[in-house]
């Protein structure tokens, strides 16, 4: 829910500030890149303290983002908003980490469907989110906030429950009970290593590298078109509350059939799913890129576009998780979210520059062509390796 209160209205918000809207862009971009800062320093947490500390790091993060953002607004700087927005990420990094705990004591054959449950749970919140951009927003100018500033003060208000949550109930720790059962060595005092283990394993398992490619490109083409689609539907005239509802329906996408997901995963295998995934984002570019000003079908991309995000995340994560050994699995996962939102955040600045230049059908154009390589990119590694 912090998360999606403020996804509904940050580039709304940075493109009224700046008056550029390829500025806009870059509050996509921001909370991407931010999620991505925090996945190694949450991941290094998790390798240390347990994933109980790898999730406070990050909600902590975000907290203090969305109290800088309401700043921002108050004085009416964009720079500053995009600062926030940053540690803002960090909310995104802690969601995108937690599906990992459900993975650490999930029996064999069961990855997928576990933590698919997770990414199920933030349904209620996330659909809630965007739509809660209005009535908090009246809410905070009854209490004194600027226009627009109130739904950033709510989501503070979640991350704080969200901390408060984590800390005190996630207990006993997953990842170190894991180890425990794994008879796996206990993490040193020092300093922990991060980057090159995860690397290493990498190199050395050529599934693991196949599913952190598709979870980045399926991350992309997802934040690509979605980041701008708020923007789009302003500038075609749409109301606060018709775009929080598209995004709304978009992020059910993501979420709703993530159990259903999680469950095919597991029976037909993670690669066919991807490959679905791909085939769903594919479809998601082509309506997008020919809506033109018909909002049912701008609503009709998105809500595909979340639907093969959540292929490509779910199936994507499990193997990812499958492939590496329990040691080795903060690192590897932190590296995989860290690369993800890396990817992601470069296809906001690019799909705000496309938007910006030339249109939002070009963009569509653009993230179609993205993900068919990558579909055939999978379908001919496939044939080089056993199936998963």
């Amino acid at each position: 829910m912090g998360v999606a209160v403020g996804l509904a209205l940050s580039s709304v918000v940075v493109d009224e500030l700046s008056g550029s809207t390829v500025i806009s862009g870059f509050a996509g971009t921001a909370t991407v890149l931010g999620a991505a800062l925090l996945a190694l320093p949450a991941a290094k947490a998790a390798a240390r303290g347990g994933r109980r500390a790898g999730l406070s790091l990050a909600y902590v993060a975000a907290l203090a983002g969305c109290v800088l953002s309401v700043a921002a607004i108050s004085i009416r700087s964009w720079p500053l908003l995009l600062a926030g927005l940053v540690l803002v990420g960090g909310g995104s990094a802690g969601n995108l980490a937690a599906r990992y705990s459900a993975t650490d004591l999930s029996p064999e054959g069961h990855a997928g469907r576990h933590l698919s449950l997770v990414v199920w749970a933030a349904t209620v919140g996330s659909v809630a989110g965007p739509n809660l951009a209005q009535p908090t927003d009246r809410i905070g100018i009854d209490l004194g906030l600027v226009d627009k500033a109130g739904p950033f003060a709510f989501a503070a208000l979640a991350f704080a429950g969200a901390l408060v949550i984590v800390a005190a109930g996630l207990r006993p720790d997953p990842l170190k009970l894991a180890r425990e059962r794994d008879g796996a060595r206990p993490v040193p005092a020092g300093r922990v290593r991060t980057i090159g283990p995860a690397w290493e394993t990498l190199r050395s398992t050529p599934m693991a590298r196949r599913a952190l490619v598709m979870v980045a490109v399926s991350h992309t083409a997802m934040v690509s078109v979605m980041s701008m689609t708020p923007v789009k539907l302003h500038h075609d005239g749409s109301a606060l509350d018709v775009i929080g509802l598209v995004i709304s329906l978009h992020i059910a996408g993501m979420y709703v059939l993530s159990p259903v997901v999680g469950w095919l995963s597991d029976k037909a295998g993670k690669v066919p799913v991807l490959l679905l995934g791909m085939s769903l984002l594919l479809s998601a570019a082509c309506l997008a890129g020919t809506a033109g000003h018909r909002v049912w079908q701008v609503t009709t991309a998105l809500v595909l576009l979340g639907l093969g995000w959540s292929c490509g995340l779910v199936a994507g994560s499990a193997l990812l998780s499958e492939s590496v050994p329990v040691e080795r699995r903060p690192a590897v996962q932190g590296l995989s979210d860290l690369l993800m939102n890396v990817c992601g955040a470069t296809g906001t600045v690019v799909a705000g520059a496309i938007v910006g230049g030339l249109s939002y059908g070009v963009l569509g154009l653009v993230v179609g062509l993205m993900v068919t390589v990558a579909a055939l990119w999978l379908v001919l590694t496939r044939r080089q390796a056993p199936a998963a």
